[in-house]
């Protein structure tokens, strides 16, 4: 433990925000698609397959992102990955807002997501490797905390263009090139991570680092705990070596989690908020005020969550959130089966963001982040984040056909299924990671 040294905090959060404005864009590429929808389904005559399947594009470039971001991020460091994903956000928003035909938007939507993929993987990953034991879980939560600004700015946004006429949509993706100009001028300034600079010879470097982060003692403590795990570790990362027996429990749990983490159903509420809507009665303008007003309630108990992740740690807060959604989305299906009042089933689908926000949201970007060991890092966040947009697409692109089948209330079922067994995982699987470093974990790991 290393509660007794000094920490330089302003610059810690400062690289840490900069770093999550990687979030920022995640989130609004996540959220234009629902102020967009309703436009699109008339701009390219969109069945519930091809609805389904332009929503879900950006996940399958997600998963392309992964793979790059991981061998970018180990052959030439964390920072240059960070700076590729902010330029492929900037072209990529301006190309959808010219599109004339689904499929240049589609491409251009699964380039988008290739950006979202880089950065979903190494803004979390950077977080964690800046940042000291004690404060790691509230830094990476930082990541979160910018993802739902992203969303929440992005729904006030598609609100106030909804009047703009046929082409509004096309506003709202193109806007898109103002964040990541700022983010990419922020990443030029950013340091590069001292446990990447290690692991490719560069101690002096990495010593810059962290004396800016912390006092001598921790500098000292960090780099002679980095040196131990790399030991023996000079071998060049490969995905083979993510399914060793020593590491498999940990990238078992990794999978599981990212899986999970969009099984639980919450990214339909997200993405289709205005079917939702629409299936009992609201008009397009509440539709687009509910998006809002999940975008307010998502950031307030993110801040909540990052307040609480390094006081009641990991485990806890899983726990409580996938049995919460399993029983608030039984709640939620009988209220739209029923077709019960929109401001009743709104207070629902708010019930259901907020138990997300607070538990699963941060709490598996932050896990995913800190349970491999330094020497697979890299390639094992990327097999967890592949699996976590490869749940994703499968998550969206089945809703619309689930829905037309089901009824809009009939997936929510499913979801609340999903989420008991998560509940089931988690206690059986998880162990608490809160107050740890991340070579600390990783003897843990080892003796088990």
């Amino acid at each position: 433990m290393s509660s007794s040294k000094a920490f330089n905090s302003r610059y810690i959060i400062g690289i840490s925000f900069i770093s999550a404005l990687g979030g920022y864009l995640f989130g609004f590429d996540f959220a234009v698609i629902s102020g967009a929808l309703p436009f699109l389904r008339t701009q390219f005559a969109l069945d519930p397959v091809w609805e389904g399947f332009l929503t879900g594009s950006l996940a399958l470039g997600c998963i392309v992102g992964c793979l790059i971001a991981g061998n970018l991020a180990d052959r030439y460091g964390r920072k240059p990955g960070l700076m590729v994903a902010a330029l492929i956000f900037a072209v990529s928003s301006i190309g959808i807002a010219f599109s004339q035909t689904l499929t240049y938007f589609i491409v251009l939507r699964f380039a988008a997501g290739i950006g979202v993929g880089m950065a979903s993987m190494l803004c979390p990953m950077y977080i964690a490797e800046v940042s000291p034991a004690e404060v790691r879980g509230r830094n990476v939560a930082i990541n979160q905390l910018t993802v739902v600004i992203g969303i929440l700015i992005t729904n006030l946004v598609n609100y106030f263009l909804a009047d703009a006429g046929s082409d509004a949509w096309r506003w709202m993706f193109g806007l898109g090139a103002v964040p990541s100009a700022v983010f990419l001028i922020g990443v030029i300034w950013l340091p590069e991570s001292p446990r990447w600079l290690m692991k490719s010879g560069q101690e002096e470097r990495a010593q810059q680092v962290l004396n800016k982060i912390g006092s001598l003692e921790f500098v000292d403590t960090t780099m002679k705990a980095i040196e131990k795990s790399l030991a023996g570790n000079t071998a060049k990362q490969s995905y083979k070596m993510v399914f060793e027996k020593s590491v498999r429990p940990a990238v078992i749990v990794g999978i599981t989690l990212a899986v999970f983490q969009q099984f639980c159903g919450i990214n339909v509420v997200f993405n289709y908020t205005s079917t939702i809507f629409e299936s009992v009665g609201a008009n397009l303008d509440r539709q687009l005020f509910e998006t809002v007003s999940i975008g307010v309630v998502n950031l307030v108990f993110t801040l909540l969550a990052m307040w609480q992740v390094d006081k009641l740690g990991r485990r806890p807060l899983m726990l409580v959130g996938s049995l919460g959604l399993s029983v608030l989305y039984i709640v939620l299906a009988v209220a739209l089966q029923n077709h019960f009042p929109a401001g009743l089933v709104s207070i629902f689908v708010l019930l259901a963001i907020s138990t997300y926000a607070i538990s699963l949201a941060p709490v598996t970007w932050v896990l995913i982040s800190e349970i491999f060991p330094n020497k697979i890092r890299g390639v094992a966040s990327s097999v967890a984040i592949v699996s976590l947009w490869g749940a994703y697409f499968i998550l969206v692109f089945t809703f619309p056909i689930l829905a037309k089948s089901l009824g809009t209330y009939g997936p929510f079922y499913l979801y609340a299924g999903i989420c008991f067994l998560g509940f089931l995982f988690v206690k059986a699987r998880v162990k608490e990671t809160k107050g740890k470093t991340l070579e600390e974990l990783e003897e843990n790991l080892i003796r088990h």
